[in-house]
């Protein structure tokens, strides 16, 4: 976690009536940041990376060929590459604050201090948290998604929606989709696993996708259904209790977060479910965080009221390249398996 948070002090504060307030707050500031990020979700939906510039570009080179039988002394053929789409994500500032009066000082209420700084990094938190999940909602309705008054762009490389039943390859190969009718089953749950299989690359190229991850909002009809289709290894539903394949499979992740952005966003009403390949995520330019600076936190005195403002403010951006690391089922527009 080191790095994560850090918080400066402004000279003239410690000798000041806050000073004896700077050092337990900054040190409950620390604390509370490292506590929440290790609860954090993003990192199961996001490859998480480091920026150093104000923007950070993301592209792909279409496949080589394949190799050719030439015989003996035969010559060696060339593959030639193309540029894949390319994207673009740059950084954004999120700031917020809160103040220290001096009536809490002369109060002695380090307690209700401690709670503001509390307050101040959850709000930092849960806001990567929902923006996160904003982003893959409005990826499913459009390319762009209003956040916190802020328009922000969730279209893949290719300038769809990341949800689209149209991505075009680069080169060559049929428009493909990754969004999908029907609400959850074991049979529409296998039927989407084998799409994702067979998707290519801009080059017409098999990937090798492998779909690991089962993620929903936490809505107890969906529960039931997921935990009922891969929770036993024996199909419940037959009379000879055939083996069920998806038992052991995959990893599940029940959202609250995704059904707040949900509603918040309104799309209350829907239930979409997705399935997400961690491992080609990781190793291709999927879906992409990029912190440019963490959370930095100053403490100044306000010349206009004295109050002691903490100030938090940090970079970050996220954005999605590649599509085919996800897809999502129960969308009305989406492609029928059923």
């Amino acid at each position: 976690m080191s790095g994560y948070l850090t918080v400066s002090i402004s000279s003239g504060l410690v000798g000041s009536i806050y000073g004896d307030c700077q050092v337990p707050l900054k040190a409950y500031l620390e604390s509370r940041g490292e506590a929440f990020q290790r609860e954090s979700l993003l990192h199961y939906l996001f490859r998480m990376d480091k920026s150093k510039h104000w923007a950070e570009g993301y592209s792909s080179e279409t496949a080589m060929d394949d190799f050719l039988p030439v015989g003996e002394g035969g010559d060696y053929p060339k593959t030639g590459f193309e540029e894949g789409y390319r994207k673009i994500i740059e950084n954004m500032t999120f700031k917020n604050s809160f103040a220290v009066t001096k009536e809490l000082v002369e109060d002695a209420r380090l307690g209700t201090m401690k709670q503001r700084a509390n307050k101040l990094v959850t709000s930092y938190n849960r806001t990567r948290e929902k923006f996160g999940r904003a982003l893959y909602v409005g990826g499913l309705y459009g390319t762009t998604v209003q956040f916190k008054g802020k328009t922000f762009d969730c279209s893949s490389a290719d300038g769809k929606a990341l949800f689209s039943t149209v991505h075009p390859n680069k080169v060559k190969g049929n428009k493909q989709s990754n969004v999908y009718k029907g609400t959850f089953s074991a049979s529409l749950l296998g039927k989407v696993e084998t799409e994702m299989q067979n998707l290519t690359g801009d080059n017409g190229e098999l990937l090798g996708i492998a779909p690991d991850t089962i993620w929903i909002p936490n809505d107890a009809g969906l529960k039931d259904a997921v935990l009922s289709a891969i929770g036993a290894d024996k199909d419940p539903t037959t009379s000879n209790n055939a083996y069920n394949y998806q038992y052991g499979r995959w990893n599940v992740i029940v959202d609250p977060y995704l059904t707040q952005l949900l509603k918040e966003l309104g799309h209350g009403s829907e239930k979409p479910w997705f399935l997400l390949d961690s491992k080609f995520n990781d190793i291709n330019d999927g879906a992409i965080w990029q912190d440019r600076v963490p959370l930095e936190v100053n403490s100044i005195i306000d010349t206009n009221n004295d109050n002691n403002v903490w100030q938090g403010r940090a970079r970050y951006n996220a954005g999605f390249a590649d599509w085919r690391n996800v897809a999502v089922g129960n969308i009305s527009t989406g492609t029928d398996l059923t």
